[in-house]
């Protein structure tokens, strides 16, 4: 799902009910303006459903959506407010793709360098292959026992061993896309990096903030993130729930013994007192920030990292290529 779609789609959806534009309707027509894909094949079944007279709720839990979304577009009809909920919605998705398209971009310059890397690395090895290594073999018979060039020397371990460069990078490129692809490994990666992480902490205190203020109560809204973040994350969340069936209600005891939450989120919330919605709303708002600049930094050094990384394999291999042939003009020299 393309959050940046979606949260557009939603403010528009909330702001033709408030035109008292009926649920149908509204769905049918903005379905009409949007490109193919799943997400517009998921509102119009969920628009023919609720237009055969299907219950919103039936409606919803048949239709591959968020759960989040679900929950709250629930949340939004029985208290009379769905274009308010919708609203929320679209602000928390909005604020979602904008931080997570920033570290999307952050990943781009590693990965690039890495193909680049990996590349450059099999095309030397095979030029070399090629045609350098049957012209040094046919001539070692000539110049064997001649005093080699020193760059030679220095640099003949790794010519006999350059299926070593591609290996390398191709594993570092396979380990990076696995990690991109593989939900387990990117969600452990996520938990680990320190701008993922904050991002990940605001999306989580996002997510209680958007469900406590539409009227959700607090071990309901925790037991609904936990199903959707997973992982370390849910383990903690998941402890959260039981100390509050055990009776803890201050936040700073609710979650005790964090994993992966740090002690300053447990602070922002807890200082809030018993206002749990306000807590959390900073505890976001701090933690998206705190996000943005270190994405900021990454990216404003990554580029150059790169760009030198990138350099100095081209350089050392083209050392290699260059020592080689220095073999073939110190024989023409001497001829």
């Amino acid at each position: 799902m393309k959050t940046d779609e979606f949260a557009f789609f939603n403010q528009q959806l909330a702001a033709m009910l408030r035109d008292n534009i009926p649920l149908e309707g509204a769905l049918r027509r903005l379905c009409q303006e949007m490109r193919r894909g799943a997400l517009r094949t998921e509102l119009q079944l969920l628009e023919a459903d609720l237009a055969n007279g299907t219950p919103l709720e039936t409606a919803l839990a048949a239709r591959q959506l968020p759960e989040l979304y679900k929950r709250m577009m629930l949340v939004g009809v029985k208290s009379g407010s769905l274009p308010g909920a919708l609203t929320l919605l679209a602000d928390y998705y909005q604020r979602q793709n904008h931080l997570w398209m920033r570290l999307k971009g952050l990943m781009v310059y590693p990965l690039i360098v890495l193909f680049a890397t990996f590349a450059v690395s099999g095309l030397f090895v095979f030029i070399w292959l090629r045609l350098v290594s049957p012209a040094w073999f046919g001539f070692q018979d000539v110049f064997q026992g001649a005093q080699l060039p020193a760059a030679t020397r220095l640099a003949l371990p790794l010519m006999q061993n350059l299926w070593v460069f591609p290996t390398f990078f191709g594993l570092l490129l396979g380990l990076a896309l696995a990690i991109l692809f593989v939900p387990a490994w990117r969600d452990a990666v996520r938990w680990r990096l320190p701008a993922f992480k904050e991002a990940s902490v605001s999306r989580v205190a996002a997510a209680l903030h958007l469900l406590l203020k539409g009227g959700v109560n607090l071990p309901e809204s925790i037991g609904l993130v936990q199903r959707l973040e997973g992982g370390k994350a849910a383990a903690d969340l998941q402890g959260w729930s039981r100390n509050l069936a055990n009776g803890l209600t201050r936040f700073s005891e609710v979650a005790a013994g964090n994993r992966v939450f740090p002690p300053l989120f447990v602070w922002l919330v807890a200082n809030a007192g018993e206002d749990l919605t306000a807590g959390f709303q900073r505890a976001a708002e701090i933690y998206q920030s705190r996000a943005a600049y270190r994405t900021e930094l990454a990216l404003y050094a990554a580029l150059p990292v790169a760009v030198l990384f990138l350099g100095a394999i081209i350089l050392s291999e083209g050392y290699m290529l260059v020592s080689a042939f220095l073999v073939f003009v110190q024989f023409l020299g001497g001829m």
